[in-house]
């Protein structure tokens, strides 16, 4: 499967912005080959922590856009946003996975980012995800989870691709590749980082977005710059590389 890593910058609070910036950069993904899209954490605000009016209802504008060029340009289209559910006014960090027949899944951000502030503002989840796109097993976190290792663990025989959409900061940058890498070298499997560039809220994002394959080659990698990343994933590298090095077996 061939799927592609929006290296994107983000209009701070400003979905509609956003939006129209983000179609030019998914049609083109589509027209390249694309399968599988996916953008970056809070893709149509930015990470807005701060503000108790930033969060849309589940089913709102966000998903509504990525459910809607999902089944226009018969794709699969994730990315997080804030959404709400009745009951609680504070959002969740909410990753929604659109399919190419307009339902989505969801996965909630399970560790929001306390130095951040996001736990302040935001819910935290509490259940994984793991769904076949095509004939992939794929897992979802979002940014701040990638430093618990344990939880990536957990789902590592159940899964041929990690996808993690985040805005991680440039002060940061070499924990991000790195734990990446990681992730990938001791999961044996494919994984994604989708990170943002550009400002917000006071803070620079370099990118670096990640693709890398189960031994831990890096297959693109992105600088500083919006780009469109592109990588052909399968679950034949996934089996052959835990084969032929039959690590997970011997985790406790």
């Amino acid at each position: 499967m061939k799927v592609a890593a929006l290296q994107h910058d983000i209009t701070w609070a400003d979905r509609d912005a956003n939006f129209h910036h983000l179609e030019q950069l998914i049609r083109q993904a589509v027209m390249q080959g694309a399968q599988f899209v996916v953008l970056s954490e809070m893709f149509s605000t930015g990470f807005v922590v701060d503000r108790d009016d930033i969060g849309e209802p589940t089913g709102g504008p966000s998903s509504q856009f990525l459910s809607r060029l999902a089944s226009e340009l018969n794709v699969w289209l994730c990315g997080s946003c804030p959404e709400i559910e009745q009951g609680d006014s504070r959002p969740f960090n909410s990753l929604v996975v659109a399919h190419p027949n307009g339902t989505a899944d969801r996965y909630r951000k399970i560790h929001p980012f306390t130095y951040g502030g996001e736990d302040k503002h935001f819910r935290s989840g509490s259940d994984f995800l793991t769904i076949n796109i095509e004939d992939l097993r794929v897992s979802f976190f979002v940014c701040y989870d990638l430093r618990f290792a344990d939880e990536f663990w957990a789902l590592a025989h159940d899964t041929d691709l990690y996808v993690i959409p985040a805005n991680w900061p440039e002060s940061r940058r070499e924990h991000w590749m790195s734990l990446l890498t990681a992730r990938a070298i001791e999961n044996q499997a494919y994984v994604v980082g989708c990170n943002r560039v550009g400002d917000g809220g006071g803070l620079h994002y370099s990118g670096d977005s990640m693709m890398i394959d189960p031994q831990g080659i890096v297959l693109a990698k992105g600088n500083a710059d919006e780009v469109v990343m592109h990588a052909e994933i399968t679950a034949a590298r996934v089996i052959e590389t835990r084969e032929r090095f039959p690590f997970l077996r011997d985790r406790r």
